[in-house]
Parts: C-alpha cells; sequence; structure tokens
C-alpha cells in the first residue's frame, strides 16, 4: 500500500513539473516587442536587433536550440529597391547602401523524419516612412498588431510543443523584413538551414492579436493541403472562422508555399491602427490570442500522426486582382463574409470621408456596377481615373444611402 501511494505521489510530481514548464508570456512579449525603445523594430536598425535578442533569449529560457547559420541567427544583406516595380538584390558585400535584417531561428529536434515550420515577422516600420498609413509628425510605430502579436503566439506555441506531438520536429522563425517584401522568409526560402524537403508544412501567425467580439478568425492557405479544412473544422468551437485557400498572399507564407510547401496563415483582421503609431499593445486582446494558440496547438496536435502533408497548388488570386488607378481611401473590412464590402476604417482628407462614408458601411453598389464581395468591389473600382465623379450605395443600419464619389 505504502508503495503504491509513493507511485502515485511520484506521479503527481512529474505532472505538476510538466505543468510547471509551460507559463504563458504572450503579454509580457508583446509588451517588450512594441515597447517605445525598439523604436518599431525596423529592419536593420538597433531597435530590431534588440528585438532578435530578446527572442533569442526566450528561446534559450525554453531551453529550445539555435538553428540558423549563427547559432540563433541567420542574417541577410540586401540593397533597397529603388522603385516598387524591381526586385531586392540579396548582396554578401555590406556597404553603405545595404540594411542587413536578421532571421532568429530555434528548434526542437525529436530526431523525426519531418519538420513542422511555425514563424511570424518581428520587424515593423520603425518611424513610419514607407507603408504608414499615418499622416502626422514623425512617431514610433510600436507594432504590437503587426506583429509582436504574432511572435508572442509563436513562442507561446514553442513553450506547449516542447516534448509532445513527437512525431514531427519543429523550426521556428522570427522573420526580418517582412514589411520591405517578405525579404527574411524568402531569403530563408532559398537558403534553408533545414530539408526544406521534408518540411511536412508551415504555419504563419501575422496580426492574430485584434480578435473581435464575434470571434471572426481569418485562415489562408487552407486549399494548400487536402487535409487542412477538415482538421481546422475538427478543433474549431470558438471562432467563426473565414477560409480562403490560396497560398499566395502578402504574408510570409507566401515564400513557403512558392517552394511547394503547404501553408496556413492565422490572421484577426485590420483595424484603424494598422500601420500607425498607435498600434499599441494595450489595444490587443490578449484571452483571445491565448484562445488562437491553443486552438493552432490542438490543429498540430491533430496533424502530430500525418506524417509529411500533400502539397496542393491553389489558384492565385492576386493574378486576378485589376489594376486600379485610384481609390476610396478606405481599410476593407476583410473578415467580413456578407454581401458586399465592409468598411472597417476611413483615411483623412480621402473620397470616401469627404462623401460621409462610415467605418461600418457596406458598400454593395459602385457606378453601375453590384458589389457582392471584395473581387467585384475591385473589379467596380478599376475602371475609374482621376477626376472621376460616381454614385456609390451602401448600406448603413441596414437601409440603403446614396453618395457621390469624387475620385
Amino acid at each position: 500500500m505504502k508503495k503504491i501511494a509513493l507511485i502515485i505521489l511520484f506521479i503527481s510530481f512529474i505532472a505538476c513539473k510538466q505543468e510547471d514548464t509551460y507559463k504563458n508570456k504572450i503579454k509580457e512579449d508583446v509588451a517588450f516587442l512594441s515597447d517605445d525603445a525598439l523604436e518599431g523594430r525596423k529592419t536593420g536598425t538597433q531597435g530590431e536587433k534588440k528585438a532578435a535578442a530578446y527572442i533569442v533569449e526566450r528561446f534559450k529560457e525554453l531551453g529550445i536550440a539555435g538553428k540558423g547559420t549563427d547559432n540563433y541567427y541567420q542574417s541577410f544583406t540586401f540593397t533597397p529597391k529603388t522603385n516598387p516595380h524591381e526586385s531586392v538584390s540579396y548582396t554578401t558585400n555590406n556597404q553603405d547602401s545595404t540594411i542587413t535584417g536578421i532571421n532568429v531561428l530555434a528548434y526542437i529536434d525529436n530526431q523525426a523524419a519531418n519538420t513542422v515550420i511555425i514563424g511570424a515577422h518581428y520587424d515593423h516600420l520603425g518611424y513610419g516612412g514607407e507603408g504608414s498609413l499615418y499622416k502626422g509628425e514623425k512617431a514610433i510605430h510600436n507594432g504590437a498588431d503587426d506583429n509582436a502579436s504574432g511572435v508572442a503566439v509563436m513562442l507561446d506555441l514553442a513553450a506547449k510543443l516542447k516534448g509532445v506531438n513527437t512525431a514531427n520536429n519543429y523550426l521556428f522563425m522570427a522573420f526580418s523584413g517582412e514589411e520591405m517584401g517578405l525579404l527574411g522568409s524568402n531569403y530563408f526560402a532559398k537558403n534553408p538551414t533545414i530539408d526544406s524537403k521534408a518540411v511536412s508544412y508551415m504555419i504563419n501567425m501575422d496580426m492574430v492579436g485584434r480578435l473581435k467580439q464575434d470571434s471572426t478568425l481569418a485562415v489562408y492557405g487552407t486549399g494548400t493541403s487536402p487535409v487542412f479544412k477538415q482538421v481546422l473544422s475538427a478543433h474549431n468551437d470558438k471562432f467563426k472562422l473565414v477560409e480562403n485557400e490560396s497560398g499566395v498572399g502578402p504574408s510570409d507564407h507566401t515564400s513557403f508555399y512558392l517552394i511547394d510547401i503547404p501553408v496556413l496563415h492565422f490572421f484577426t483582421g485590420q483595424h484603424e491602427d494598422y500601420h500607425k503609431p498607435s498600434d499599441d499593445a494595450d489595444k490587443l486582446n490578449y484571452t483571445g490570442m491565448e484562445t488562437i494558440s491553443s486552438y493552432i496547438f490542438d490543429v498540430i496536435s491533430d496533424l502530430d500522426d500525418n506524417g509529411k502533408l500533400a502539397f496542393r497548388k491553389t489558384k492565385n488570386e492576386s493574378e486576378e486582382s485589376p489594376r486600379f488607378r485610384v481609390g476610396l481611401g478606405v481599410v476593407p473590412d476583410y473578415l467580413y463574409d456578407g454581401e458586399g464590402m465592409r468598411i472597417d476604417g476611413v483615411s483623412e482628407d480621402k473620397p470616401a470621408q469627404k462623401a460621409g462614408l462610415e467605418k461600418g458601411d457596406v458598400v454593395v453598389k459602385l457606378g453601375d456596377s453590384t458589389v457582392t464581395n471584395m473581387m467585384s468591389y475591385m473589379r467596380a473600382l478599376s475602371v475609374f481615373d482621376t477626376g472621376d465623379s460616381t454614385k456609390v450605395t451602401v448600406k448603413r443600419n441596414g437601409k440603403p444611402l446614396e453618395v457621390t464619389i469624387n475620385f
């Protein structure tokens, strides 16, 4: 009897020890990464280097080894674009005109045949400049949601995956240079530090900090492997999922899809603080971030015994997107799955604001064209040029309202 009691006590002790190894530090990680002291973590700056060093220390704290070209680091040097249509040139020479970014990589080696990549970009816009939607005086863009949120959830998953789901290895990556054109992930895809042919799938988290009251969560890349939709559905009892099959999008998962790796990108939507100094830590939904982390963990757990996932090519919606010369000056609600295009934000001194359009309005007609979704909205917009004017019909609080837009 005494032996049984001792065994039970020992098992309880081990269980407590395992619980002690996991600590939720999501809020703490966001607070550090989005602090003014890092000056917006722009690629190549001292602020980004401080962020990289912090992420390395977090991996060390978790007991996860480095997997870069220099322990945890993978540096890449590039010449910035001088016009938006050219490609960035990577170089081995550090010169006055070049910038050096740093990917941060850590690896759980379970001696498995395949590896799962879990990533998030940690760079942001510094004091603004190109990419900023802020029109005021020079100010730090802290990027709490974009993308301290994704890095914090990545680190949380790293803590949860220690010693469990051991049928795969796990490569955790904090990417540099995302805001300048997916540079860090693109560089890794061309210069992998593991066998990329043995990568089962890649999970990307970019802007997962603003889960709304209706719990809408966007997941892109659901068509890149035949098993994704079923697994996402099987573990979802908390979210209103908005799924997009395409593996191509404006974030780092695209770099992996383009080398035939199945991808999933998690995203809670744009907002009025996107690419502005007001994207601060106090505006994040930390309970929502914890729920997203648990959901992704459940998906990873389900896929643990699936072996290497089959890859499937998807339609590239960006190639079908019409080009347009004018804009309304609004931020679309990319999580809206109703009829029309819902406005999630209105820019200062732009056509939409001047016409009296507001956040929450749903555009249902633009000129002679009916707007049923984002693609039809873009097609309708593409026929207009600077100096044109047209009628726009929106639904506001369920009632139609017609205004005149001057481009």
